[in-house]
């Protein structure tokens, strides 16, 4: 596979038809529950079991998520589809992997510290019958908090404690600078330090990752920019490809519906609207399913194309 960005022009179709050789569909046990359970849902490539696990849900104003939207726009978009005025209550979805003894977490939820509606996981992993100790890969879409905070106990000690940890080298660089204090809004000072504090706990044993690279068997790094600078999204390999999106899309009715309006959550809007307009794209025109951490638990669905936007259909 090459390694075009999603966000620039024309996105190579093998990234989400990979192994069209294969003869295996996915299928999927179970259904859909409420969201905030401690509900585990299972679903297959063949090649690997994807497990979705609940780490809670974040409560982000609307002035935070969508600054600079039109209000009458966003008022009107929210009301159409029977959504909140006031805030986002967005699910917070870990997925897992297991592909032979292979055993791959995608980040690890907001811990105790970062907001008291999320830092659920361990209910969720025990939910779905996983060990932490039995996890061998920890793979890392970004360092906001709600996917890096929840990497140690409140003994400060690992949770994965037999992992390997892996992220693209980008935002490990990003986040580890000296110079980025200083400049992220004081709102997000925060999320400096605290990235910070948990990377010198993974140093010894981090892996750098890049754009195409396959980074378990089965497994690719997709680039992803803009909601942070090294966003990596991750496609797991089979006849119908799944996609862990992290935060590339964030949210199945605005992000859908106007997938241009700039997000407050992405550190560079223009970029992280043009990444997440030529993967709606992408995901609509191969039927691949996505796997959202802010989709409504468990997550999984896929992106169909709608009066010149696109719409979330979960499966």
């Amino acid at each position: 596979m090459n390694s075009r960005r999603v966000g620039s022009p024309g996105l190579d179709r093998r990234r989400f038809l990979a192994a069209a050789g294969s003869t295996t569909v996915m299928a999927l046990a179970g259904g859909l529950v409420a969201p905030r359970v401690a509900h585990a849902q299972t679903l297959s490539t063949g090649a690997a079991e994807i497990t979705v696990v609940s780490d809670g849900h974040l409560v982000l104003p609307m002035g935070f998520a969508y600054p600079e939207v039109p209000p009458e726009d966003l008022a009107r978009l929210l009301a159409e589809n029977a959504m909140p005025a006031d805030a986002l209550l967005p699910d917070c979805n870990v997925t897992l992997a297991r592909i032979g003894d292979r055993l791959v977490i995608f980040d690890v939820g907001a811990g105790a510290n970062f907001m008291p509606t999320a830092g659920k996981l361990a209910d969720g992993l025990a939910a779905a019958g996983v060990d932490p100790a039995d996890v061998t890969d920890v793979v890392f879409t970004h360092a906001h908090p709600d996917h890096l905070w929840g990497l140690t106990d409140d003994f400060d000690e690992l949770v994965f404690a037999n992992a390997q940890y892996r992220i693209g080298r980008t935002e490990w660089d990003f986040w580890s600078a000296p110079e980025t204090l200083s400049k992220v809004p004081a709102d997000r000072q925060t999320f400096v330090v605290g990235a910070q504090n948990r990377f010198a706990a993974i140093e010894d044993r981090i892996i750098f990752v890049e754009d195409g690279e396959e980074v378990i068997p089965g497994i690719e790094a997709v680039a992803t920019p803009g909601h942070t600078p090294g966003h990596l999204s991750f496609m797991i390999q089979g006849a119908e490809p799944v996609l862990i999106v992290g935060d590339a899309i964030s949210n199945t009715v605005i992000s859908f519906a106007r997938p241009d309006w700039p997000s407050g959550s992405d550190q560079d809007a223009d970029l992280g609207a043009r990444t997440r307009l030529a993967l709606l794209d992408r995901l609509a025109e191969d039927r691949a399913r996505a796997i959202g951490f802010h989709f409504p638990h468990p997550g999984a669905g896929l992106v169909e194309r709608k009066d010149g936007g696109y719409r979330y259909v979960p499966v």
